[in-house]
């Protein structure tokens, strides 16, 4: 309860509250302010009660301002992001609501896999099985998060979902293992005839006649522009995009992924120089120029795309199993139950830091904890077909895939997980 003696002690209170709080979303109980103004109404001039009226409603409408920028994702009031929020990095009301899906432990289900190696759009690089893989049980775990249940894939409802959409997956060959995944997942209960894949320059598309859909994949394993300069040196440059992200606008659902190429060592880089401006650089960190890069996406999805049209998601890395971080691929057949210790990679932490100064709500689809849990699910050896006696040949080294996914395999949880976001 407020209390005044006079009216000049009044309109000082007044004036403090309304100066100091006319930004923040503060509620305003109209009974708190019972015997202030009674006192304004039996002792105040005219003058000062139309005084106080007009600042009592002028911080009401500073209040109601603030609350409509909150809901409106493209208000100049940045987005809300919580310091311990990982896997939700975007500004919708019900984000505490959802289920954290990062969270779990792989669980063997005999009923996996969701569809086989027959499937006709895989390329054969995946198809293990068909490889020489003499294991099949890497098909048949499936993640199951800690606080709630994921929903099994299930096609026809995914494809109702998707009705007369575009969802478009943009980035490199481990997105492509992504995309073929959920294309094997939703073309057995589309009629031959009824379903086709068309090619459009670094595009491709998989049409689902009956539902006018299409599940498309686009080829940018950096996002920003990489190009050959007159002298055929390869040139990145950070700051442009717009060659790429030309084929993203129209797309309902966008779902990127850009880190692999990033995190490639000197011999294995894909360009000579960096370009900012007009800026040519030789070396540079190579996180430095992810956030360069992911700021560039950044700007882009935040200037051109409109969260009531567009839903925008960016899922996490792929960890690889490779002998320089240690670990070995080859004959491994079952999960990690645990880790020793838990590190977050570099290139997460880069991508985190980037989504949270977005202004435009992007859901970030945190799969890098529980895939590395799964050694045993790469092409190693299996990435083509390959006689025992050549694998056994003394003194032959066979290249080992421990980036790349067999399929059916972990990516299909991905897309479990994907369907449950969208």
């Amino acid at each position: 309860m407020v209390h005044t003696s006079n009216t000049t002690a009044s309109h000082a209170l007044i004036k403090h509250f309304t100066s100091k709080h006319r930004a923040l979303p503060v509620y305003i109980n109209p009974s708190r302010f019972g015997p202030l103004t009674h006192t304004f109404s039996s002792m105040a001039k005219p003058k000062i009660h139309f005084i106080f009226c007009f600042l009592l409603c002028n911080t009401l409408l500073s209040f109601f301002h603030c609350t409509l920028s909150l809901l409106d994702p493209e208000g100049e009031v940045g987005i809300l992001v919580q310091a311990d929020d990982v896997s939700m990095v975007q500004s919708n009301r019900d984000s505490r609501k959802r289920c954290d899906f990062s969270v779990g432990k792989w669980v063997y289900d005999d009923s996996y896999p969701l569809y086989d190696t027959n499937c006709p759009y895989l390329s054969s690089a995946v198809t293990c099985q068909k490889n020489g893989r003499p294991d099949s049980d890497y098909e048949k775990w499936k993640w199951e998060p800690s606080s709630c249940t994921m929903p099994r894939f299930d096609a026809l409802r995914f494809l109702g979902r998707m009705r007369r959409k575009r969802i478009m997956l943009v980035g490199d060959s481990i997105m492509r293992n992504q995309w073929e995944s959920l294309v094997c997942l939703v073309q057995g209960v589309i009629p031959t005839g009824r379903k086709r894949v068309t090619y459009n320059g670094p595009a491709m598309a998989f049409h689902a006649m009956d539902f006018e859909t299409s599940i498309e994949f686009f080829w940018a394993p950096l996002l920003v522009e990489l190009k050959k300069d007159p002298e055929n040196k390869r040139i990145l440059h950070l700051d442009l995009i717009e060659e790429n992200a030309r084929y993203w606008r129209g797309v309902d659902i966008l779902v990127f992924d850009s880190a692999h190429w990033w995190t490639h060592s000197d011999k294995t880089s894909s360009w000579d120089y960096y370009m900012e401006g007009n800026n040519l650089i030789r070396n540079m960190n190579p996180m430095v120029a992810y956030q360069k890069g992911l700021s560039t996406w950044a700007r882009w999805v935040d200037q051109n795309l409109d969260p009531r049209r567009t839903q925008v998601i960016f899922r996490s890395m792929s960890p690889r199993h490779n002998r320089e971080n240690g670990w070995k691929c080859y004959n491994q057949k079952q999960p990690l139950p645990v880790f020793s210790h838990l590190h977050v990679p570099e290139p997460l932490v880069v991508l985190q830091g980037v989504l949270k100064r977005m202004r435009f709500p992007v859901y970030l689809q945190d799969i890098t904890t529980m895939t590395a849990l799964r050694r045993d699910g790469h092409p190693s050896v299996y990435r083509k077909v390959t006689s025992q006696d050549e694998r056994q040949k003394p003194g032959k080294v066979l290249p080992s895939d421990c980036s790349h996914w067999c399929l059916p395999g972990v990516p299909d949880i991905w897309n479990e997980m994907l369907s449950a976001l969208l």
